[in-house]
């Protein structure tokens, strides 16, 4: 019912109540008192049933998608790659040339010779050994492949952290409805245990610990509702905060059938895993850095053309400038760069290795929660179910106490719980695997 159509209603009412209130005046103050009261309780009704909009129904691609737009990680990655390529155009460019000019007086050494002002004007121009200029424009091309890969990196961790976020979420959200269940579930099991303690059928205690129960499961279920928030708040950090005031995430836990093949995974993680391509590219930096330290033991040439202007003479004059790598052989910064190279090189054939065992250990984690899964879902599931209807059953007829009830109620509590442990755990394990084969690295944004 709209806020027109609750005001129209009581109108008449109101209306037909004030004509009457005239034969006593007091009560036409009253009467206005309760109009204006009604029309704010309606504008109040339609207020809060406007907060109550329907949430955003997000998928875990859309929060994906949200999260490489706006993660400020991310942006910062992007901003340095930015930099990677402004470096690039800075090592290509091409010394300046450079004006020189000096004035002064000159006195006659001799009566042939006229005192005056001299001026000397001359401009001379670097000439770059073009091996240097090569060296340093791999280098810093390399230190932009560097920071492309780096940020492959960030997206694809960035991307693996919103989808384990997501699937938390999911499991948080479940394990409150399982929460919700489990208590609704021992509220009618202690409305029967009322009902017979009133018959006298069974003792006081009983009730007892069916209140203490209910008071641990409605714990638990407050618990499951804030480790909702909690999911949902680390999400939209990782979106940036520019998830909607009031959303949902579309989708549930669920099990996984076809798994691709653990060659294939080491194939591709050994190819485009970002930590080792962010390494390869420093190996191949480091070796440009190595020829540029060659390199830079034999400089360019300078050359200069200036021109003396005296009272009596004019002097074109052309000159040569080198450096001569006589005391400075650049050996230092060579050996550094040699040196990196080595300890680069050690650390990509180091995280080969453990990449690879990362990849074993994942793939026999999802092994293990398929195993579980099929363990719980088709035997322990169905037998703590049975368990607790024989419980339940024989209570009735008064064959069991509630504390056989009550066990049983616990069993299928913690079976169920295992199970989203389980279904969690192969999601996690099949992100883990996609994130060391580096698939996240490339998603656009």
């Amino acid at each position: 019912m709209t806020r027109h159509s609750k005001i129209s209603k009581l109108a008449p009412i109101l209306r037909a109540r004030f004509i009457r209130a005239e034969r006593w005046p007091w009560m036409k103050y009253a009467f206005v008192l309760i109009a204006g009261v009604a029309f704010c309780l309606a504008a109040g009704a339609q207020t809060n049933s406007s907060d109550k909009s329907t949430p955003t129904l997000l998928s875990i691609e859309d929060l994906v998608n949200i999260a490489l737009k706006h993660n400020a990680s991310l942006q910062t990655g992007l901003r340095s790659v930015d930099i990677a390529k402004a470096a690039v155009t800075t090592s290509s460019a091409l010394p300046n040339p450079r004006i020189e000019m000096d004035s002064g007086r000159n006195s006659a050494a001799y009566s042939a010779s006229q005192a005056g002002g001299v001026t000397v004007v001359g401009v001379s121009q670097l000439f770059e050994n073009p091996a240097i200029r090569s060296a340093r424009i791999n280098s810093a091309l390399f230190a932009e492949n560097t920071s492309v890969e780096l940020l492959g990196q960030l997206r694809n961790d960035l991307v693996a952290q919103v989808k384990l976020r997501a699937y938390d979420y999911l499991l948080r959200r479940e394990e409150a409805q399982a929460a919700s269940d489990a208590l609704e579930l021992l509220e009618q099991i202690r409305e029967r245990v009322r009902l017979r303690v009133e018959t006298g059928e069974a003792g006081r205690y009983e009730l007892i610990k069916s209140d203490a129960e209910i008071v641990n499961a409605r714990q638990k279920q407050q618990t499951a509702q804030l480790q909702i928030v909690q999911a949902a708040i680390s999400l939209n950090r990782l979106a940036g905060g520019q998830l909607p005031p009031r959303w949902e995430l579309d989708g549930q836990l669920g099990d996984v059938t076809e798994l691709p093949q653990l060659v294939q995974l080491e194939e591709s993680a050994l190819r485009d895993n970002p930590e080792l391509r962010v390494l390869a590219s420093e190996l191949d930096r480091n070796k440009s850095r190595i020829n540029e330290a060659e390199a830079s033991r034999w400089p360019g040439l300078e050359i200069k053309l200036s021109q003396v202007n005296q009272p009596d003479v004019r002097q074109n004059l052309v000159g040569l400038s080198v450096q001569i790598p006589l005391l400075d052989q650049k050996r230092g910064p060579r050996a550094e760069a040699i040196a990196e190279r080595e300890r680069t090189l050690t650390r990509l054939e180091g995280r080969r290795a453990e990449l690879l065992q990362q990849l074993e250990l994942s793939w026999k984690s999802i092994e293990i929660a398929q195993i579980r899964i099929k363990a719980l879902s088709e035997g322990a599931m169905r037998d703590a179910e049975a368990a607790l209807r024989v419980a339940q059953a024989a209570y009735r007829f008064g064959e069991r106490g509630i504390l056989e009830v009550l066990d049983a109620e616990r069993v299928l509590r913690a079976v169920r719980q295992d199970l989203l442990l389980a279904r969690y755990q192969l999601q996690a394990s099949l992100i883990d695997l996609d994130s060391l084969a580096g698939r996240y690295a490339r998603l656009s944004q």
